[in-house]
């Protein structure tokens, strides 16, 4: 019965997503389905009270106010700024403003959410530079792809919200539990470049002027904004001054400030972050929405729970339930975005997960890894797509020259997993 009824559910789920219907309406409509035809229960109730729960949620009130602070920032001069402050400090590295691409997005995630933005606001900046000094396309694109998912895992992070609502645990323990993987990542990411160029020195211009320390010193103070910004956010989130929602309304402030002293805050420049803002909220809360309704139908179904006793029967210790995840997860993201892998999975997996011992913050961060590799596979990589929308190349050229980049994800994953304190050290020092 249990395959009659998962057969029955996502074959409703493909043939709606091929019917070009929006993800969040076709999890309604799977739901309703699911309901109407295995359960006595009144759908119609259960779909009002739950929608409307969902859409209530206090906890949610982050995700707006965190997209509109990017979308704010996207339209000010940050990423010339950034650029700007970098370089000088890089000329000496192997592999020199190759890493602008890789801290400028590290920077950027930490007032983003978005690796999508992350991508488009670092790349318009960095590429064009990188191109006309004459660095390899091959590394400049592929460094870009990857360093730009950290946008979903250095906070504020969009994906952290949505996993941290779904999984009802604490949005301000993701967030802090974020920050060293993120930070790993990125040390990973700089480690491959230096490698590269030290392997392939002809291939990286020589350095363009030497300057002396004054004025790299005059060049970081275009820095100064970005980093009073995640100072003000994190900081707030870090000490307990405010909660991530309160810390959302700091940023916003803050981005408002930026763009104003850069005299980029017109009526228009609002309105059309109000505008973007929006748009991106209601699509993330109407996924968010048909998730809720679809887990509750589960959850009358008892599909989460044979599903978990299934996988219990199966004595699978607990890091090669990580193992098979990470494949599920890595499938799953050639087709789907982050968002919906979160909602769509969750609901089933948390309780196996719980019922293996793993600890829900450290899930969270594991999730939103294995999301940012689903950024960078085809044919569904978002990240893979803005670049394509900048360059005119093929995707599967672009995934070709992100390839090392997934590698390196892979290798953080077994690095998290094998010192899980990477994670939990730092919202336990929080907590205390």
């Amino acid at each position: 019965m249990d395959l009659l009824i998962t057969g029955v559910l996502i074959g409703a789920l493909l043939l709606l997503l091929a019917a070009g219907v929006w993800i969040g309406l076709a999890l309604i409509g799977v739901a309703w389905i699911g309901m109407a035809l295995f359960t006595q229960r009144s759908v119609g109730d259960a779909m009002a009270l739950t929608i409307w729960g969902s859409a209530s949620s206090w906890t949610l009130t982050a995700l707006p106010l965190f997209i509109w602070m990017g979308e704010i920032l996207f339209r000010t001069r940050l990423s010339e700024d950034l650029f700007r402050g970098l370089a000088p400090w890089l000329q000496r590295l192997p592999g020199r403003l190759l890493h602008t691409n890789i801290l400028g997005s590290t920077l950027f995630a930490a007032v983003s959410g978005s690796s999508a933005a992350t991508c488009a606001t670092v790349g318009k900046m960095t590429l064009p530079e990188l191109q006309r000094r004459g660095y390899p396309d091959a590394l400049s694109l592929g460094t870009l792809a990857g360093a730009s998912t950290l946008g979903l895992l250095i906070p504020p992070s969009i994906i952290m919200i949505v996993y941290g609502v779904t999984a009802e645990v604490s949005i301000a323990r993701l967030f802090v539990g974020g920050i060293v993987p993120g930070l790993l990542l990125a040390a990973l990411f700089m480690g491959y470049v230096i490698v590269w160029s030290l392997l392939h020195p002809q291939a990286i211009p020589p350095e363009a002027e030497r300057l002396s320390l004054a004025d790299k010193l005059r060049a970081s103070r275009h820095l100064l904004p970005v980093l009073l910004l995640i100072g003000g956010v994190l900081g707030t989130i870090y000490t307990g001054i405010a909660t991530a929602t309160e810390a959302a309304a700091v940023g916003v402030v803050g981005a408002l400030l930026i763009a104003a002293a850069q005299r980029a805050l017109t009526w228009a420049t609002l309105r059309d972050s109000l505008l973007g803002a929006v748009r991106m909220y209601c699509m993330i809360a109407l996924i968010l929405a048909g998730a809720a309704f679809l887990t509750l139908a589960m959850g009358y179904l008892g599909l989460p729970r044979h599903v978990a006793t299934w996988i219990g029967s199966l004595g699978l210790e607990p890091w090669q339930l990580i193992v098979a995840l990470a494949l599920f997860f890595i499938v799953l993201g050639c087709f789907l975005d982050g968002i919906s892998i979160v909602v769509l999975t969750m609901g089933v997996l948390l309780p196996t997960v719980q019922a293996a011992g793993l600890d829900l913050i450290w899930f969270g961060i594991f999730v939103v890894v294995m999301v940012e590799m689903a950024q960078i596979t085809p044919p569904v990589g978002f990240n893979l797509f803005v670049l394509q929308g900048m360059t005119g190349r093929q995707v599967t050229e672009l995934a070709r020259y992100a390839a090392p980049m997934f590698v390196i994800m892979v290798l953080a994953v077994v690095l998290l997993t094998a010192f899980p304190e990477l994670v939990t050290w730092l919202p336990q020092r929080m907590a205390g």
